[in-house]
């Protein structure tokens, strides 16, 4: 069994409790409070800015083969997955120049950056939002909520080429050869703070 292999089986539970989690749940449904959307889109703001430095990081040291994978995925954040929450922060009154990070946002960007400053713990780490999101969004695809805001968010991480890059990085953190031990554990706790971070102040 290879790592990511390995990785998938014992982040498949953790991918259920989030789809089970009032606010996934909300997304999926489509009657998710705007409130609890708001507060989503600008923690997630802060949180994004801070996985793409913690791929910077990475990219810094990483082979010549894979300098440019992961130079492209911060530059694809920052340009593509951020544009969708500039786009729907109008439509929520989300404020996306706040710099207050709330306490899941503060201890997940907090970890992730420590961990790269190491190659391969990095690359496990950054590993479960990339495909977390990737498995949210195409579990939810099946049963695409009405609501055209919130369908827009599950259309983006089930989007084709999302699975393609998820894909792609799964095959460079392969190619890192990491302990699997340290790998199993950094990409475990990657997966419980992406659980923690959908808790908001108006979803119990």
């Amino acid at each position: 069994m290879g790592i990511t292999e390995r990785l998938h089986e014992i982040g498949r539970p953790l991918v259920a409790e989030q789809l089970a989690h009032p606010t996934v749940a909300g997304i999926s449904r489509g009657d998710l409070d705007d409130r609890a959307f708001r507060y989503w889109l600008e923690q997630d703001h802060l949180y994004l800015l801070d996985y793409a430095r913690a791929f910077s990081r990475l990219a810094w040291q990483a082979p010549d083969g894979h300098l440019a994978d992961l130079v492209g995925i911060a530059h694809s954040t920052l340009n593509e997955e951020l544009e969708l929450h500039r786009s729907l922060s109008g439509e929520f009154g989300a404020d996306l120049t706040t710099k207050g990070k709330g306490p899941a946002c503060a201890a997940y960007t907090s970890w992730l950056l420590d961990a790269a400053a190491d190659y391969r713990d990095g690359l496990a780490a950054v590993y479960p939002c990339m495909w977390g999101y990737n498995q949210l969004g195409l579990a939810l695809a099946g049963s695409r909520p009405e609501e055209p805001r919130y369908r827009r968010w599950v259309d983006t991480y089930a989007d084709p080429d999302f699975t393609l890059l998820t894909e792609r990085y799964g095959r460079m953190l392969e190619e890192a050869d990491p302990d699997p031990e340290r790998a199993e554990r950094f990409f475990l706790e990657g997966m419980r703070h992406e659980v923690a971070f959908w808790d908001t102040p108006f979803t119990s």
